[in-house]
């Protein structure tokens, strides 16, 4: 078994490593053939000075980081409070209308490409940071975990707080959310990995390159320098590396949260 997944675990790093090995080599050195693992001349920076140098990586990283910062926050908040409602209130068309979102998560994006993609022209909102991130806020799959994770929580302490005074809202933000930091965590997680990786969206909506998110600013890097492959995996590199920071950083609450869906109170 542990040598079954040590196999594994060797076949998926493989293409990382040779990525950032070919993104340490001098560019001539990256067609030779044979290929060489290590080149003759060792390893340089200069794909990596070259990118940040002569490209707009900068910028590209800058709008990636704030549109998935704010799609981030609020798609989790938007998702908690819709969950929140499905599970504890009770109202007329509530069990259609959460069929309705979880019919939602069988709809590929793709379809929508094009409704959405007029309506933020009507509105005047291509080429802007709002036409990129809106149509990204609502997330069926994350209503659908956080509310079975809130129909996990005990209703004896919503009924507590409520005998103490407690409101709806006070209820939500002061017990309900803190009771559930394992789990918004995870969805914090996969939002950001989703909204960093997002292609296809931004892509559509923006044509000004100072708009531009890194998976879109790379195809731009990708054509403008030729097939550089030193420099193309370099721009990857430097693209991945919040993704890999930021599960190091919160690997414990990404697993911690997937473990406990659907159970509450944990």
């Amino acid at each position: 078994m542990v040598t079954g997944l040590a196999v594994l675990a060797v076949l998926w790093l493989a293409p990382l490593v040779w990525a950032v090995l070919t993104s340490l080599k001098y560019e001539a050195d990256t067609t030779t053939v044979p290929l060489e693992v290590v080149p003759e001349r060792g390893f340089t920076l200069e794909a990596y000075t070259s990118v940040l140098a002569n490209g707009n990586l900068v910028t590209w990283f800058v709008n990636s980081t704030v549109v998935t910062l704010v799609v981030t926050v609020l798609t989790v908040a938007l998702c908690a409070a819709a969950a929140y409602g499905f599970s504890r209130t009770r109202f007329r068309g509530r069990r259609a209308l959460f069929a309705l979102t979880v019919a939602g998560i069988m709809v590929p994006p793709q379809i929508l490409i094009v409704p959405l993609y007029r309506q933020m022209v009507s509105w005047g909102l291509a080429d802007t940071y709002l036409g990129i991130i809106l149509p990204q806020l609502v997330v069926p799959a994350m209503v659908f975990i956080l509310k079975k994770f809130f129909d996990g929580i005990p209703h004896e302490l919503e009924e507590a707080a409520r005998i103490d005074g407690a409101g709806q809202l006070r209820i939500f933000l002061q017990i309900v959310l803190p009771l559930s930091r394992s789990i918004l965590a995870a969805v914090s997680i996969f939002v950001f990995i989703h909204a960093w990786n997002n292609f296809l969206w931004p892509f559509i909506i923006t044509s000004d390159p100072a708009l531009m998110t890194l998976p879109v600013g790379l195809v731009q890097v990708q054509s403008s320098f030729g097939v550089r492959y030193a420099q193309i995996m370099a721009s990857a590199i430097l693209a991945g590396l919040p993704l890999v920071v930021a599960f190091m950083l919160f690997q414990r609450q990404i697993v911690r949260g997937v473990a406990t869906t659907g159970l509450g109170g944990t």
